[in-house]
């Protein structure tokens, strides 16, 4: 649709700072670094994957090719949709697309993207709840047995967490907030706190 725009003569025009006169918008440039590091801040993950991998040394490439395919992600949906909405665009881009697919074809990309967005959903909740249920049952549990081994306290964990998630994202509904929220919290302590601190407890 973007470049369906740009050959149309209908793209916005790319802005690469921040309106200096509006001081809102010099606000808003700080609110994006939690979200950025939120986007960059699943590393958390690095170790359970690589115990689950049947060649240690796979985890490299694993990383370098997980971080490539993120940035070009998150490049690719920053820079067309700018492209596509200008400052119009929301944090929810969801919310664009239904107020601009007027036409056929429109609407089927409208389709394709939400399908998209689920899918992706769908492949990467699982990875994300992975660390977290592990956490929470060696909190809650620690002298028990293997999360893996005891599937009605795994269901149970499992749906706990469902049931939390969804009712925050429902209770949520500017998921922009929610990025902000992580990214300057949670996530701050996690990607810089946290190891810095394993790093001076052992070393």
């Amino acid at each position: 649709m973007a470049i369906n725009a740009v050959f149309q003569g209908k793209s916005h025009k790319m802005r690469l700072f921040p309106d200096f006169a509006n001081q809102i918008s010099m606000f808003d440039l700080f609110t994006t670094v939690p979200v950025l590091v939120t986007g960059f801040g699943f590393h958390v993950n690095v170790h359970p994957i690589r115990a689950e991998l049947s060649k240690r040394s796979d985890m490299r490439s694993a990383i370098r090719i997980s971080l490539l395919i993120g940035v070009i992600i998150y490049f690719a949906i920053g820079f067309f949709g700018y492209l596509l909405f200008g400052d119009s665009i929301m944090a929810d881009i969801l919310v664009n697309f239904d107020q601009n697919s007027d036409t056929p074809i429109g609407q089927l990309l409208n389709d394709v993207v939400r399908l998209s967005y689920a899918i992706h959903l769908l492949l990467v909740f699982p990875i994300m709840n992975f660390s977290l249920r592990v956490n929470i049952d060696e909190l809650l549990f620690p002298n028990k047995l293997n999360l893996a081994s005891d599937t009605p306290r795994f269901v149970s964990l499992t749906l706990i967490l469902l049931s939390l998630t969804y009712t925050v994202a429902i209770a949520i509904p500017n998921i922009w907030y929610f990025f902000q929220f992580m990214g300057s919290t949670t996530v701050v302590f996690t990607s810089f706190i946290f190891p810095g601190a394993i790093i001076l407890r052992y070393v």
